[in-house]
């Protein structure tokens, strides 16, 4: 007599393991390459150094969801159906450290945030998976709000491009470098009566951009919005899945046949190519971007145990405490490794959980399958320096409807609580969301506050995050809920 098998163990036929592994790898792309891509860019960072981040990101994609998928000893994996990718979460707070300190130096504090708050997520998944409490639906749905609302602006940007520079943040007026330059040399001249230009002085942006907003660039990304919607709108089941990255292929097209992308790149990219430890920056170790980075890593975790209660739910096993406990120290894993190989924080995607639901098919093989298909993308560099190659206002169309669909997620979220009867919810979300716009709408309020907490205030997404639980706790206290947890994880089906 043979013994049953559950379904989530279920072996499938290769061949059906394959393409059904390939649907999940086609929902998270997009996902998975746009924070690469958002936070190479705002580094400032040589082309080939981005197409590297995205091939990373691709490799420790796979690598972590098999961990996840798979299981790895008794300490890591929670054995289910679930597909491993850079959190949106992380973005503020990495484009903060970006815009703070650009390049290298500033990829490399990035990168030592991450393989801190690795390290502490790790040895504080046990404490996590008892904190579901602290973070009910009506604080999930206003951090993930937020994190949408933060991140529009770069997808607007991306669109119009900067007021200053071609695209970049800051472009110095040449007449003023020049004069600076002349400055310098004068003081340094022997018996001069100038002072020397003070250390850490510097030309502020003042060259309007005369590409801004330019009606070419508007129209390329309306394009693909456009795209996205009408497949969104007439499109049906698996392609109505992946109408980001269809839109984003169009643009694609449309700025090839129109000349504005440069392949050289794509054609110096080797077709296959390692990916090692620290090949962009080695890391640096602040503990104020640690701690930053760390209660980013609790958002998380928390919103992962919610995707993994309520996958528990879809596939009909039951989730125990230690399996919640496994699942999160591979959040941990994940990031520590990110942090290595120089990427950034992960999780479990939300839209890949909705992708379960959606087909019916719980075998954890089938993402198991996904995580290979993940790893080989990683080794062939070509991929990556074509996605690369995406003119910025390819991506402002799509952004839109990525960034728009996070704050459009913790909206769902938010549905489920109870504002009728319980009108302190609503104070809670309207005070979170004014407190995480202090640094999108008026970035300078802390210019007279000390340096040292700057860190920790720059980010609305942290703030709201610390706000909404402060209050949540006020207001409702500590009471658990899973029930509410697995509901609001059911709504949030993009990342």
């Amino acid at each position: 007599m043979q013994s049953s098998v559950h379904p989530v163990d279920e072996m499938l036929p290769t061949g059906k393991l394959t393409a059904l592994g390939l649907q999940h790898v086609l929902v998270m792309y997009a996902g998975a390459v746009a924070v690469p891509l958002i936070i190479g860019r705002a580094l400032n960072l040589p082309p080939e150094q981005v197409a590297h981040l995205i091939s990373a990101d691709l490799f420790v994609c796979g690598l972590i969801t098999l961990v996840q998928a798979m299981g790895t000893t008794r300490w890591f994996g929670i054995k289910l159906p679930v597909m491993m990718g850079v959190t949106f979460a992380a973005v503020g707070p990495m484009i903060a450290m970006a815009q703070t300190t650009s390049g290298p130096a500033g990829a490399g504090l990035i990168f030592g945030s991450v393989i801190g708050a690795g390290v502490v997520s790790i040895l504080i998944a046990p404490a996590i998976s008892r904190m579901l409490r602290f973070f009910p639906p009506v604080v999930t749905g206003t951090i993930i709000a937020v994190i949408g609302i933060s991140l529009m602006r770069v997808g607007i940007n991306w669109i119009f491009g900067n007021p200053v520079g071609p695209t970049a943040p800051s472009v110095p007026n040449p007449e003023h470098l020049k004069w600076l330059s002349e400055a310098q040399a004068m003081a340094g001249a022997p018996g001069s009566q100038l002072a020397p230009v003070p250390k850490g002085f510097s030309v502020v942006p003042s060259l309007p951009n005369p590409k801004y907003a330019d009606l070419t660039g508007v129209g390329i990304s309306g394009a693909v919005l456009l795209t996205i919607l009408l497949i969104a709108r007439f499109g049906k089941g698996f392609l109505a899945n992946v109408s980001v990255l269809v839109g984003i292929v169009v643009g694609g097209i449309i700025t090839a046949a129109m000349g504005l992308m440069d392949f050289h790149k794509v054609g110096e990219a080797k077709w296959f190519e390692l990916i090692l430890p620290f090949e962009i920056a080695a890391p640096i170790f602040d503990p104020w971007l640690i701690l930053t980075m760390s209660l980013v890593m609790v958002v998380v975790m928390i919103e992962s145990t919610g995707m993994f209660l309520a996958l528990g739910d879809m596939t009909d096993k039951k989730i125990s405490q230690q399996d919640l406990t496994r699942g999160l120290r591979t959040d941990g894993l994940g990031t520590l490794v990110g942090g290595i190989f120089n990427t950034f924080p992960y999780t479990s995607f939300s839209q890949n959980v909705g992708l379960v639901a959606v087909t019916g098919v719980k075998s954890r093989w089938v993402c198991v399958a996904g995580g290979v298909i993940l790893l080989v993308l990683g080794l062939l560099p070509k991929m990556a320096a074509l996605v690369e190659s995406l003119p910025t206002v390819v991506l402002g169309g799509a952004g839109l409807v990525m960034f728009g669909m996070v704050a459009a997620t913790g909206i769902r979220i938010l549905s489920n609580v109870d504002f009728q009867h319980n009108r302190n919810n609503a104070m809670i979300v309207a005070v979170s969301i004014g407190v995480g716009m202090i640094p999108l709408v008026a970035p300078n309020f802390r210019q007279w506050m000390p340096h040292a907490i700057h860190p920790l205030i720059e980010s609305g997404i942290l703030l709201a995050s610390l706000c909404a639980v402060l209050l949540n706790m006020f207001f409702n206290g500590s009471r658990g809920d899973n029930e509410a947890a697995i509901r609001a994880a059911r709504q949030a089906d993009a990342h």
